[in-house]
């Protein structure tokens, strides 16, 4: 393959890849030519994604990992390069909403286990990705984020603490790793058709609601997603690094 958005040779790893923007991309950038690690909690689904990627003649593996444990996160990265030799691209898309209530009411078990899962894992997914591309002369790096990394989502101040952590940490790895070769960047979906977002909606008129307020006047697919990451993590968007991309038709300009 050759041209634009060609990653052949490369190697990716994209986490949350059982189900919807995970799957979309690591679906994606095999469909490229890149040979991907399917990291996933869910065994059974995660061995779903990669079987889809092999029937389609591409390269991938599944590996097991709960990002929640910090060895689990070391493990993904080294099984990554054990097998196929260095890491290239990573795509840090695990994460989780949490429970919806007023402030005063959230449970510090609550808060913990969201800012493990969103922030503290892409802290620790970071360190040990870097460090593998550091031993390969360089590589990109895309973290899911949210707009809630840039305002408040009402009911979820553990999850939009950790989003405005996550782009803190993009900003630090991009500024600290850019003279050698690796570029960090973040990118935040707006509604996305996922299983995640249909917990929150709950019928006809939820959609109706959630539709009027995206400006571009409805709901983005998974894929919309992969593409931009496989830009930011493309030859394309080789000058890019420290950005927080919006993917979100238009709803953080309102």
């Amino acid at each position: 393959m050759s041209g634009p958005l060609d990653f052949t040779g490369k190697i990716a790893l994209v986490t949350g890849a059982s189900s919807g923007i995970g799957q979309a991309t690591a679906e994606y950038l095999a469909e490229r030519g890149a040979s991907v690690a399917v990291v996933a909690r869910n065994v059974d689904r995660g061995r779903e994604t990669t079987d889809r990627i092999l029937s389609a003649g591409r390269i991938a593996i599944f590996i097991h990992a709960d990002v929640e444990k910090p060895e689990a996160i070391a493990a993904m990265v080294k099984k990554t390069v054990d097998h196929f030799g260095r890491l290239d691209i990573a795509f840090n898309n695990a994460g989780m909403t949490g429970t919806v209530a007023p402030f005063h009411e959230q449970e510090l078990a609550d808060w913990e286990q969201v800012i493990r899962t969103n922030l503290s894992s892409i802290f620790l997914s970071m360190k040990h990705q870097i460090t593998a591309m550091l031993k390969c002369g360089g590589g990109t790096i895309v973290n899911n984020c949210s707009g809630a990394g840039v305002m408040a989502a009402p009911g979820l101040p553990h999850y939009t603490a950790a989003k405005h952590g996550v782009l803190g940490l993009t900003k630090a790895a991009a500024k600290e790793y850019a003279p050698h070769g690796i570029r960090v960047n973040a990118i935040c979906p707006g509604f996305i058709e996922t299983p995640q977002l249909g917990q929150y909606i709950d019928g006809a008129d939820t959609r109706a609601a959630v539709e009027a307020s995206i400006p571009i006047g409805y709901m983005g697919q998974p894929i919309d997603i992969a593409h931009a990451v496989a830009f930011l993590a493309s030859a394309e968007g080789a000058y890019i690094s420290g950005d927080t991309m919006f993917v979100d038709g238009a709803i953080m300009c309102r």
